[in-house]
């Protein structure tokens, strides 16, 4: 991990969330908080999660106070939409601040689902953050593939940026 691979993840983090909502915008409200069976129960509640561990995170890495509580409640479609947009653009204005020293540098928090107080390079810690989202935004394709709905390509290659260098911060 480096600071340019994190701003590529950033990018598509954005790209992939903001994909996702509309194809879930496109759903009723049952059908969003219909419990099918995912860890986070429906559509809606593992967008809520997503967006309470990257809040969790980021404040983490930017020393910012920690949300409190092991999960968030938003119960208003355009607000949730809302607030992830604006956490997507809150992380890809950290990434473009990382530098190789933050990303080398020993990074200690402490879990508030265990508990347990780890120390581990940041690098590690940013390929989770992001490997974190990528693995919810996996269950929620699957979801939505359940439900009938095509969501389309996910890989990186297909992110627009990376086929427009006018468009590349990295």
């Amino acid at each position: 991990m480096n600071p340019s691979a994190a701003r590529l993840q950033a990018c598509y983090n954005r790209w992939m969330n903001q994909r996702l909502f509309d194809v879930c915008g496109a759903l009723d409200d049952t059908t969003r908080r219909s419990d099918l069976g995912a860890f986070f129960k429906s559509v809606h509640g593992t967008l809520e999660h997503l967006i309470w561990a990257d809040t969790m995170w980021l404040a983490r890495f930017t020393a910012a106070p920690l949300p409190e509580g092991t999960s968030i409640q938003i119960d208003d479609w355009p607000a949730l939409c809302a607030e992830r947009q604006a956490l997507d653009a809150r992380i890809e204005t950290w990434t473009d601040g990382l530098s190789e020293s933050w990303l080398a540098a020993p990074f200690t928090f402490r879990s508030v689902m265990t508990g347990v107080e780890r120390t581990q390079p940041g690098w590690a810690l940013v390929i989770h953050f992001f490997n974190h989202q990528i693995h919810h935004r996996g269950q929620l394709t699957t979801l939505l593939a359940q439900l009938g709905v095509d969501f389309g390509v996910t890989d990186l290659p297909a992110l627009p940026e990376l086929n427009d260098a006018s468009r590349q911060r990295w």
